[in-house]
């Protein structure tokens, strides 16, 4: 699929910086490494929601077994904004990160409309999202609907997650 190519803004102490351009495209076997710091270092993650990424790895073989795309700063693709990854079959967001110094600057909301459009390319019609609990208000505001909630699943999650659901339509 064609990268798509979205604007957001950054304010500075002067005024206004030309916003710089965010490219979306599919992840490559070489990010692994970026997208596993980017994971394990989450603020989002801290405090006794710790355990859930303690160790965790995006390898290679994760990002060729399933949709995986980052966002990246168009003009040096060094800098990670951010990464979803989209499972198939049965649908469901696997992962969504954005780096921390890109909180606030539209990246989640660009993944989002991009997983959307992945999902409707697909043909599915909708996407469980198994939410990090801070995240769920998100989630909300891009379309997301509320369907139950996962119950903790101990040692490793420890608290019950909220289930929704995403219409691609």
């Amino acid at each position: 699929m064609a990268s798509r190519r979205a604007g957001i803004r950054r304010g500075c102490a002067g005024g206004a910086a030309d916003p710089p351009v965010v490219l979306i495209r599919r992840a490559v076997a070489r990010d692994a490494g970026r997208l596993t710091r980017l994971v394990r270092k989450s603020a989002a993650y801290g405090g006794r929601y710790a355990a859930m990424v303690a160790g965790y790895r995006v390898g290679a073989d994760y990002i060729a077994a399933h949709r995986v795309f980052v966002a990246v700063d168009a003009a040096d693709d060094d800098r990670l904004l951010g990464f979803y990854s989209l499972i198939v079959d049965p649908p469901e967001l696997d992962l969504m990160f954005v780096a921390d110094d890109a909180q606030g600057l539209g990246i989640g909301r660009r993944l989002f409309g991009h997983l959307r459009g992945e999902a409707r390319d697909a043909g599915l019609s909708t996407v469980r999202i198994v939410a990090h609990p801070p995240a769920e208000g998100f989630y909300r505001s891009v379309g997301a609907r509320r369907t139950g909630t996962v119950p903790a699943n101990p040692p490793r999650v420890m608290w019950d997650r909220p289930e929704l659901a995403l219409s691609t339509e």
